[in-house]
């Protein structure tokens, strides 16, 4: 499981002493809550139960998505409440352990008897919680699970439901963009190359095996690579033989340190291809930029995002930003993407709860699979295996220093720049 996926485009930041108590206080807020207007939300609570990774290896995920969990709770409680009763989330610290992950879920249930049940961060730790709960017949809503993995457990367990964009599905906006030029300017070749992960290894084959549909054609894709080697040579032999090629397109299923050692290695060969995408890597901001030499080496380079950034026209995206800043301070650009994906599930929460008036599992879990949903992310609607069939991906592309959407031409600042300029 990556920490740098595309739908993070904006990473985690370090949660400050001041965020970190702001997250307690919305703990312990009990069951009075001060309403919009200055009203009670009074009442048995509606509690929420979620096993975070708060500690070990996945702790700056963990603590963001619980931030965007207890965010939202407080921005309930102050709007009315939910059914008119105020909301307390249930937390409990996985510790990054998948089996501490399926007891935590079994506690909340059998011991702590909550109401409603949402995700942890990550996409095995996603299946274990739903594993847990579904012996006991509770909907999961969850955000950040969105590798193939998680929907073939979402088949089988018939209790999952991701709010996000499925990450095979990540380089949609870039396939549809390519296919889009007009047959005399389209490229005609195309280079592949991955890390054997589970999360990056169906997002490039995929655009693979579209891309190839569509008339381009393959020209390099070797067995998945090693994401663990952190030699140069290493990537440099990769870099070397798609060089030689001489594609006009290049898919890089890559982190950022890979990200990095391929555009220094095809620099270094003087080759330049017509298109340049990297899932991931190219949205880091400086942790990319600075070991190339720059934006201006950047210029042209897409990156995939998967539903959300700063200003987005989607539903309730003004309010969430407002609240986020509000409570934490900084600026849009430094929103978690974990924090998004939390909101996100939460708001498809409140709309099925809403309409059917009801807690009852049975009866949410129906409402889940037959309505469709608005979040800051998207639309959401809900396939048979739990994926969101109305995610919609994102291009991004390094244009005059900046990262900015480029695809599909309804959310696009500025047109894609093709071919890709000549590295300086």
């Amino acid at each position: 499981m990556l920490k740098n996926h595309p739908w993070r485009t904006f990473p985690a930041q370090a949660i400050s002493v001041v965020a970190l108590m702001a997250l307690i206080l919305g703990v312990l807020s009990g069951c009075t809550t001060a309403a919009a207007g200055g009203a009670v939300v009074t009442g048995t609570p509606i509690k929420i139960g979620a096993s975070l990774e708060l500690t070990g290896a996945f702790s700056q995920d963990g603590v963001a998505t619980k931030q965007g969990y207890l965010l939202w709770q407080d921005y309930i409680n102050s709007h009315g409440g939910l059914l008119g009763r105020p909301v307390q989330f249930d937390i409990l610290d996985n510790h990054t352990d998948l089996n501490t992950t399926y007891n935590d879920y079994k506690t909340l249930i059998t011991s702590h008897h909550d109401d409603l049940y949402v995700g942890p961060f990550a996409d095995d730790y996603t299946v274990e919680a739903a594993k847990a709960i579904a012996l006991y017949g509770y909907p999961l809503v969850e955000g950040t699970g969105v590798a193939p993995e998680v929907y073939q457990a979402g088949a089988q367990l018939k209790n999952i439901f991701g709010v996000s964009l499925p990450a095979a599905n990540t380089l949609n906006s870039f396939v549809n963009f390519v296919l889009s030029l007009p047959p005399g300017k389209r490229p005609t070749t195309a280079a592949y190359a991955t890390e054997a992960d589970p999360y990056l290894s169906p997002i490039v084959h995929n655009a693979l095996n579209a891309l190839s549909k569509g008339g381009i054609t393959t020209v390099y894709d070797p067995p998945d690579y090693n994401p663990n080697n952190t030699s140069t040579q290493y990537w440099d032999k990769y870099a070397d033989q798609i060089a030689a090629t001489h594609a006009d397109i290049v898919v890089l299923g890559t982190a950022t340190s890979d990200a990095v050692e391929f555009v220094l290695r095809f620099r270094h060969d003087h080759y330049n291809p017509k298109v340049l995408v990297e899932v991931s890597g190219p949205d880091q901001g400086t942790q990319f930029t600075g070991p190339i030499g720059g934006t201006n080496v950047a210029e042209g380079v897409f990156v995939p995002n998967g539903g959300w950034y700063p200003g987005i026209q989607t539903f309730g995206e003004q309010t969430f930003e407002q609240t986020y800043i509000a409570r934490f301070g900084g600026n849009a650009a430094g929103i978690s993407g974990d924090a998004v994906q939390a909101w996100s599930t939460m708001q498809v929460v409140q709309q099925a709860v809403e309409k059917i008036q009801s807690l009852n599992p049975a009866k949410l879990m129906a409402e889940l699979r037959s309505d469709a949903f608005q979040t800051i992310q998207g639309p959401v609607q809900f396939n048979p295996d739990g994926s969101n069939a109305d995610a919609v991906p994102f291009l991004f592309q390094w244009q005059q220093g900046q990262l900015i959407p480029v695809y599909p031409t309804s959310a696009a600042q500025e047109n894609p720049e093709f071919p890709k300029p000549n590295w300086p």
